[in-house]
């Protein structure tokens, strides 16, 4: 569904105004620099540190984790599962073993799996590295599967594409340039010798790419269709009820910017009542203003479609609902499990404890301490992402022959 870098999970920019805070939400990471040391800790822990550990359903996450495994024992030996020399992780040899355990594990027996975990990993407490107070405390947000209306030919309400990557649009992942740079993607096109930035969004709506992309299908809502790009991925139901999927398959590279920010901003929407719904109703009430509003977004996704289960996650991998978590891969490496200490998105007092693994990345999960979790398809999958946003901590666990690396 997306690549290293995609755009911000969920609504959670625009809706997160919203939801009660059980306390204070932790500072956004800064953006690290070339070269600057990652900051981030990994603290030996004990499964009986884990709050929570006990109450959890373990077997609700062995689908996602041997989902991992199956893509990470198709890759050589000596592979890091980290993106740079500073994420924890070990290469894919240091997972054989732990893989083919889970393979035999019964996903029904949750006491069996939890002494899985317990047997093969050791958990770690991830924190910030700058020392501050509480450096193990960070945001956790959430994200869901879109549905839209759609048809394969452009016709009626149905005049909205979703356009298939571009033929010329190129991406370079920084990684094999600079290791510092590693799970960095910079997205453009090729002009003579050069990479140039590609397009934004004003501009490809108003016919910039010309044959160059090519629309995968057409969806009834201008603003349905913008969450999309927002989400990176969903599922179109077509007129005969046949349900597509569709993810992300490129970007033009530009920097995400919230319309629920600019309305708040501009005093349309007061930031206590701006929802999801509030947003689409805006636009729809005003078709002009809300066709300028949704292009002062300057980021573009490009869609491809998807066989079988839906969506996939940045490891390629189809997400799990609540067992999988989208994080900043320059910290976490993906395929790994994650116990998440949180809150409930729709009841800040009440504990959102629980495993699970490491398969996506977004545009706006940055830092060590950094979770986005999927919340799967339908109202209630919705409404929860919308309204997640949530301080926390995590533990990563990983195989007893892998040490974790100090900054």
């Amino acid at each position: 569904m997306r690549s290293a870098l995609v755009l911000p999970f969920g609504f959670m920019l625009f809706a997160a105004a919203c939801a009660p805070v059980a306390k204070s939400i932790p500072a956004p990471a800064p953006e690290l620099k070339a070269g600057q040391q990652i900051p981030a800790r990994f603290m030996a822990a004990t499964f009986s540190a884990l709050e929570g550990w006990d109450q959890d359903r373990h077997g609700e996450v062995l689908p996602a984790l041997q989902k991992s495994c199956a893509k990470l024992m198709t890759l050589p030996d000596e592979r890091a599962l980290g993106a740079n020399d500073g994420v924890p992780g070990g290469r894919v040899k240091n997972w054989r073993g732990v893989c083919a355990a889970a393979a035999s594990q019964d996903p029904t027996d949750n006491a069996g799996a939890k002494r899985f975990f317990e047997t093969w990993f050791a958990p770690y407490e991830v924190r910030n590295g700058d020392g501050a107070a509480n450096g193990g405390e960070g945001l956790f947000t959430g994200y869901y599967e879109p549905e839209l209306n759609g048809a394969k030919t452009q016709g009626g309400a149905f005049q909205t594409p979703l356009l298939a990557r571009p033929a010329d649009l190129v991406s370079i992942g920084l990684g094999a340039f600079d290791e510092g740079l590693g799970g960095n993607t910079v997205w453009g096109r090729v002009k003579g010798s050069k990479v140039v930035p590609y397009p934004d969004r004003a501009a490809i709506e108003g016919g910039a790419l010309g044959d160059l992309a090519q629309p995968l299908l057409w969806v009834d809502s201008p603003v349905d269709a913008f969450f999309l790009h927002v989400q990176g991925s969903g599922r179109v139901r077509l007129a005969d009820g046949t349900v597509v999927h569709v993810g992300f398959a490129g970007k033009n590279g530009k920097t995400y910017k919230s319309i629920g920010r600019i309305l708040i901003d501009s005093g349309e929407i007061p930031a206590d009542r701006l929802t999801m719904d509030a947003i689409r109703d805006w636009v729809d009430a005003r078709p002009l203003k809300g066709a300028a509003l949704l292009k002062r977004n300057p980021s573009y996704v490009f869609f491809r479609l998807i066989e079988g289960d839906g969506p996939l996650g940045a490891q390629g991998v189809a997400l799990t609902a609540e067992r999988s978590l989208a994080v900043d891969r320059r910290f976490m490496p993906m395929g790994a499990p994650l116990w998440v200490q949180t809150h409930d998105p729709l009841d800040g007092a009440k504990a959102f404890n629980r495993l699970m693994v490491a398969q996506d990345t977004g545009g706006a999960i940055k830092g060590a301490v950094r979770g986005d979790i999927f919340f799967g398809a339908g109202k209630l999958a919705t409404r929860r992402a919308g309204n997640m946003k949530r301080p926390g901590r995590y533990f990563v666990m990983l195989p007893h022959s892998v040490i974790p690396v100090q900054p």
